[in-house]
């Protein structure tokens, strides 16, 4: 049976990951800040936390592992204005997606077993942005170059990838104008996510990419009417 690591596993994503790999028969552990699925491994670990990991780890007990997602982060982009942004706020995002990645990496790669991946969760904001989320998109930006240099070192025993979503939520009361700015008709779903992590473990041919998961949203040139 093939072993899963998932970050931000009790999350909106995170959950999504977890059950869809748990259906296709991972064995599957979960870490997070917060309590667990019902029914799964699950781990409470602040991930930037590097006392927190190893005891993570030495908890779980595992010799082996085929797949980590580093997915967790602290999931609100608006921090506010630069000019506000204090250095401890600044450092709680950066950590969170950031030097979580890194801990985490460092602490499975030597369980990863040849032909085991990485999975960075980045973000389409760390190519486009929105005003106050320079902690946000540094995070994400800085998950990109990891990942491609993580390739190099790490290849080809582990293929390192990314993915970067768009728009991503489990709402139902969107307006039809939150559908239509996206080229395939709708909002992306977590479950759109799950399938890409799953895809990424079976791509052989595939490593230091980033998969921009948006529905095409970042395609669409956007003029002022």
């Amino acid at each position: 049976m093939k072993r899963a690591i998932i970050t931000g596993g009790a999350g909106l994503i995170g959950t999504a990951i977890c059950r869809l790999l748990d259906e296709e028969g991972w064995q599957v552990a979960s870490f997070d800040t917060k309590e667990g699925r019902e029914g799964g491994v699950h781990i409470q670990c602040d991930v930037s936390d590097e006392a927190a990991v190893a005891k993570a780890f030495a908890a779980l007990g595992w010799d082996t592992l085929d797949l980590l997602v580093n997915n967790a982060g602290i999931a609100g982009p608006d921090a506010g204005s630069i000019a506000e942004l204090s250095l401890a706020d600044w450092r709680r995002v950066t950590d969170s997606h950031l030097t979580g990645a890194f801990l985490m990496t460092r602490a499975a790669v030597p369980l990863m077993t040849e032909g085991s991946s990485i999975v960075n969760m980045a973000s389409s904001r760390a190519f486009m942005s929105e005003s106050n989320t320079e902690a946000y998109a540094a995070s994400k930006g800085g998950l990109v170059a990891l990942t491609h240099a993580l390739a190099i070192s790490l290849g080809p025993r582990i293929r390192v990838n990314a993915i970067a979503p768009g728009w991503i939520t489990d709402e139902t009361d969107l307006r039809a104008i939150d559908h239509d700015q996206h080229p395939v008709g709708r909002v992306g779903r977590p479950h759109d996510v799950a399938e890409a992590v799953l895809y990424l473990t079976g791509a052989g041919f595939m490593s230091g990419q980033v998969m921009v998961l948006d529905g095409g949203m970042t395609k669409k040139m956007i003029y002022a009417e």
